[in-house]
C-alpha cells in the first residue's frame, strides 16, 4: 500500500518535465486496501475531455465548501468554466467572490454505472482566478465553444474561471 493512502497523485509540473525525455509516466492509485495501479495521465486527461459536467468546488469567505456543477474544458494544466447564460438571479456568482477571498479550488469529474467495475473519478486540485477580459478570456470561451454546442449559439457573457492545476488525482 502507498503510505499515507496516496491516490492518484501526479505533479503536471514533474510530468510537463518527462514528456519531452520520452520516458513513460503515470500516476499512483489506491483501488482497494493492498491494490496499487498506475492511471496514466493520458487516460485522466482522456476521462475529461469526454466527460460532460464536473463539481466546481471552491471555499467560502466564512470557511465551508462550496460545490457547484459546471461546464468546463481543459487546455494543458488549466481547466477554464464560464458563467453562462443559464437561468440565473446575477453574473455575479458565489463562486467568483469565493475565489477572489481563497483562491484554492478543486475539480470533481466522476463516471457513475451500475456496475460498480465501471465507476472512476478524477479530480484536479489547483489555484483559482476568475478574469473578466483579455485573450485568455477569449481562449477560454472558444475551448469551451468547441466542447459545448451551447456556448456556439450563444456565448457565455460573464467571467471565466480558470484553474491552474498542481494536482491530478482519480480512481481507478
Amino acid at each position: 500500500m502507498v503510505p499515507g493512502g496516496l491516490i492518484g497523485l501526479c505533479d503536471p509540473r514533474a510530468a510537463a518535465e518527462l514528456r519531452g525525455t520520452g520516458e513513460w509516466w503515470s500516476c499512483w492509485v489506491v483501488s482497494g486496501p493492498y491494490d496499487v495501479q498506475l492511471v496514466e495521465l493520458a487516460i485522466m486527461r482522456q476521462r475529461m475531455n469526454t466527460a460532460r459536467v464536473a463539481r466546481l468546488c471552491t471555499v467560502t469567505t466564512q470557511g465551508h465548501p462550496h460545490a457547484v456543477p459546471c461546464c468546463f474544458a481543459i487546455s494543458d494544466d488549466t481547466v477554464y468554466s464560464a458563467v453562462d447564460a443559464k437561468a440565473k438571479s446575477t453574473l455575479r456568482l458565489r463562486r467568483l467572490d469565493n475565489l477572489r477571498a481563497n483562491a484554492a479550488a478543486t475539480l470533481l469529474i466522476d463516471h457513475y454505472e451500475e456496475d460498480w467495475a465501471a465507476l472512476w473519478w478524477v479530480r484536479l486540485d489547483g489555484t483559482g482566478r476568475v478574469i473578466e477580459t483579455g485573450d485568455e478570456r477569449l481562449h477560454a470561451l472558444e475551448l469551451l465553444a468547441n466542447k459545448y454546442e451551447q456556448y456556439r449559439r450563444e456565448r457565455p457573457p460573464g467571467p471565466v474561471i480558470a484553474i491552474d492545476v498542481s494536482n491530478w488525482r482519480a480512481w481507478p
